[in-house]
């Protein structure tokens, strides 16, 4: 009986992957069990005798044909102990980034399924470097100073970026850059309180900042500085420039004055308790009445007739 050898397991590879051996169909190359020369084709070595596979690994016996001097050479070298390790050459067809079937260091995807098409005779075992994969038809060659086209795991990626993540959103926040998660959630839990805060406050503001500015209308209209049919407009007025702009504006307007105060019953008939905002609204006969016996209303009625200051 020759001497066992294993031929894969579920170990760690160099790359942060690994192959499932319960996963591995064997069927095909127990019909073609070659045994090649550090997978080159065409460099058939012999063949692999009782290939097993059992306790998550792929053993079997090197059969050397001695056809060649090539696998004389491997032999004489397996024999005396400086080749002693074997690869295999499988094809993926499926992979998982089951988190249940990683393990400490693994950074890509496990091969779930694979199929074993050659087994080789290698200088550096499989599990270390020497595993060959085919995908799609592409050679992956597991080497240490070769690339290898197995994706990075999602997860991890993923994590990165949510590290990367955490650390601006904490920086943003005022938090040092290595706070938790709990801390970076108890910030912006605080920073919605006050906002929240913020926002009520500003609705309360602005509930008495209206109600201010109806008291002022309504005591305009009170002192006759304004009519009550022009409320509306000065409340939209006093939202916009302020309830102390709106209460400066309000006091520079003079109130409506009766003209009979003005003019008592001179020139005719009392006026009774009639009164004005603009020149045109007073009789023509009163007009010079007003004029010489109240100037400045005079000129309060002009002005706002003709938008300018009358000189008398």
């Amino acid at each position: 009986m020759g001497k066992r050898v294993r031929i894969s397991n579920d170990s760690l590879n160099s790359y942060g992957s690994r192959v499932l051996t319960s996963g591995m169909d064997v069927s095909q190359y127990n019909r073609n069990p070659v045994l090649l020369y550090m997978h080159e084709r065409g460099n058939v070595v012999g063949y692999v005798k009782d290939l097993k596979v059992e306790n998550n690994e792929v053993t079997g016996e090197l059969m050397f044909d001695c056809a060649s001097e090539l696998s004389q050479r491997c032999k004489k070298q397996f024999e005396f102990g400086s080749l002693r390790m074997v690869s295999a050459g499988l094809e993926i067809l499926e992979m998982s980034e089951d988190k249940d079937l990683l393990v400490v260091g693994q950074t890509r995807p496990t091969i779930t399924k694979s199929k074993l098409f050659e087994v080789s005779v290698a200088d550096v075992g499989a599990n270390d470097d020497a595993l060959v994969l085919h995908k799609d038809g592409k050679r992956i060659t597991l080497g240490r100073d070769g690339d290898c086209p197995l994706p990075l795991l999602n997860n991890i990626n993923k994590q990165k970026t949510e590290e990367m993540e955490n650390k601006t959103i904490a920086l943003n926040l005022g938090l040092p850059e290595t706070a938790t998660e709990a801390e970076i959630s108890a910030k912006i839990a605080e920073l919605k309180a006050v906002k929240e805060q913020n926002a009520s406050l500003l609705q309360e503001k602005e509930k008495l900042t209206l109600a201010r500015i109806n008291s002022l209308i309504d005591q305009a209209i009170a002192d006759k500085r304004i009519e009550l049919n022009n409320k509306d407009q000065f409340v939209e007025l006093g939202k916009k420039i302020g309830a102390e702009e709106l209460e400066k504006t309000l006091k520079a307007m003079h109130p409506a004055v009766k003209l009979s105060s003005v003019l008592g019953h001179q020139g005719g008939a009392p006026a009774g308790d009639q009164t004005f905002t603009k020149l045109s609204e007073v009789p023509r006969d009163q007009i010079a009445t007003l004029r010489s016996e109240n100037p400045e209303e005079y000129k309060r009625l002009y002005k706002a007739e003709y938008g300018i200051e009358c000189v008398i």
